[in-house]
Order: structure tokens, then sequence, then C-alpha cells
């Protein structure tokens, strides 16, 4: 093997009898996510005694001694790309952009190209700041590939540092501000909730994060205010639209906190997937609004920060997408028959 490669071994157990090899090497080696797993060993990365094999779903005899060669990371350094940005503001130092739904921000596993940080080296050009690595110049906060929205963009180091201390505060003591509109199923109990449930990677689906118990997870609060619900004067309405505001900011926060209320987003395939009978609840216009929106229904509506050179609060709006203000509108016009 190269010596580029950092060799695991483990010896399969009794225990392991008749199991499929990627579930064992998934329960042995949890830094990696089975779907990375199953790839290595497609790729010939995984050999079964001195016998490689590219079968995830083989199934061990217990006793075998299990060995998996993972290739070192190796930098790649992104191309600009002519990709249509949004801009709202920029200046030498940042720059703050209207992200739209299915735009991935930062290269990675099955999209090495086409993201929004192609898109800013080919705009930016050599004054994107580089500081966390080479793929993600400039970036100090994202979001979910099909959540529109604002972000803002350092373009230089001095940028780089001051807004990713201003994101780690979160607005708890300083500028920061950071707001979504939602549209969730159903109304949740009060007009106004605080939802403090800690979040971590979720044990049985590693793809997908989950609420977890303290003290194994990341602490995660997020501020709901219900705006408008669906049908409006219905005793149960079918859904309501939330303005969420955050005081951390945890991978998929919004969409974890809000399953976990019971009220999913609209269109959210991996935490809405329990309530997909309720589409059919709804009006051939409002679903027909739904499936052309094709995604969760989230966007990013406010972001407020100091300006990392001149301190000056700077705070932009951004209004509903048009495919998710046709969603809204065909909401306001739904009554659910009685």
């Amino acid at each position: 093997m190269s010596a580029s490669m950092n060799v695991l071994s483990l010896v399969a157990t009794e225990q392991a009898r008749g199991e499929r090899l990627d579930r064992v090497l998934a329960r042995n080696f949890t830094e990696f996510s089975r779907a990375r797993l199953q790839a290595l060993i497609r790729e010939g990365a995984v050999r079964i005694g001195e016998i490689t094999t590219t079968d995830p779903s083989l199934r061990l005899r217990g006793g075998e001694k299990v060995t998996l060669a993972v290739p070192e990371p190796v930098p790649s350094e992104p191309r600009g790309q002519n990709i249509p940005l949004s801009i709202l503001y920029e200046d030498p130092q940042i720059i703050v952009i209207d992200k739209p739904a299915g735009l991935v921000v930062h290269p990675a596993a099955g999209h090495a190209d086409g993201t929004l940080v192609n898109a800013l080296i080919a705009h930016c050009g050599e004054s994107l700041s580089g500081i966390g690595g080479v793929k993600r110049p400039g970036i100090v906060h994202r979001l979910d590939k099909d959540t529109s929205g604002l972000m803002v963009v350092a373009k230089t180091d001095k940028a780089h540092q001051s807004l990713a201390g201003q994101f780690a505060d979160h607005g708890r003591e300083g500028p920061l501000e950071r707001e979504y509109q939602a549209f969730v199923w159903g109304r949740p109990r009060a007009d106004a909730i605080i939802v403090d449930r800690p979040i971590g990677r979720s044990p049985s689906h590693r793809e997908r994060m989950a609420i977890v118990a303290q003290g194994r997870g990341k602490s995660a609060l997020t501020h709901l205010y219900i705006e408008e619900s669906f049908p409006s004067k219905a005793p149960n309405p079918l859904v309501s639209r939330l303005r969420c505001r955050l005081e951390t900011g945890r991978t998929h926060q919004i969409r974890v906190h809000l399953s976990s209320l019971g009220h999913p987003l609209l269109g959210d395939p991996v935490y809405g997937g329990g309530f997909r009978t309720k589409v059919n609840r709804l009006d051939e216009t409002s679903r027909a609004a739904l499936r052309a929106l094709d995604r969760q229904a989230l966007h990013a509506s406010i972001l407020g920060f100091a300006h990392p050179v001149t301190g000056k609060k700077l705070r932009f709006e951004s209004g509903l997408p048009p495919a998710l203000a046709l969603l809204e509108s065909a909401l306001r016009s739904f009554r659910e028959p009685l």
C-alpha cells in the first residue's frame, strides 16, 4: 500500500458472523459515513486477509482480518467559474450575496465544481480570503444547498477573522443578526417559542443531524415566532409561516429543531418525510406550488453584522424568492374543505 495511505484494520468478531462488510466497518470506524465506506470498498480500498474485495454487501464469517486503506486528502484548488451572483453589497473587504436555492456553497464530495466558491473565485479573483483552507476561501458561514438567502463572504484575511468572530459569538454579545422565513406543517402551540435542544450527528443516520442528550452534541438555540397560518381562521391550521432567529449556528439547526417540535418544513425530504401525506390535504394550486418549489421551504431573509474594518452596522433583507412567494400566495388563497 502507498505511503500516502492511512491504514486501519480490525478483526471481525464472532458476533459479526453474517453481517455486511460495510455495516461492520461503519460500526468500528465511526469517523467515516457508511456511504463513504461503501465508496472506498468499491474503489478497492478494503482487503479481507490478503484479498481485495469491492463488494460492500459481502457477509463476514467472523474472525477475518479486515484492512481499510484510506487515501490521505489532497487539497484541491478550486477554479473560477462564470456563475451568476446576486450581489447586494460589495467593497474591498466583503461581499454580500443572495444565494439561490440549488447552489452548493463550497466544493465537496459529489460537488467538485459549480459552487458558490467557484463563482466567487471568478468574480473576486486573487483578492478572495484563503483562511480556512483553499476549499472554502472567504466562507465564514454557509447555507444548505436547497436553502436560499443572504450570505456574507470575506475578501481579505482581516475581514475573515472579524466575521468569524462575530459568527462564533452569534449575536449573544455582538451585533450579528440572522433571521429566516420558514413554512412548516401545522401550527406550534405558542406564538413565540424558544427551542433549546442540543444537536449532534444522528446515531442511526450518519448523513443527518438529530436532537441528542446533553453533553453529547453542541448547544443549539432557536427563537421561533408565528407570522401567519393557513387557512388563517382554521382552528387547526395546516401550514404556518414562521420567523426563525438563530442564537447558534449548527448544521441543519432550524430543520432539526422544527422537526423535533412536530412541525417540519414543507418540502424537506430529510426531516419531514413522515408528513408527505399532508400534501394531499392542500388544494391543487398549493400542491402545484409546493411541487414547483421542490425543496425545503426555508429562506435566509435578514443578515446583520458589523463591518469588519469600519465597525459600522450593516443590515440586509431579502424577500421571498419567486417559487417561495408563489407558494405563500397559493396558501393564502387556500380554504381547507369542512
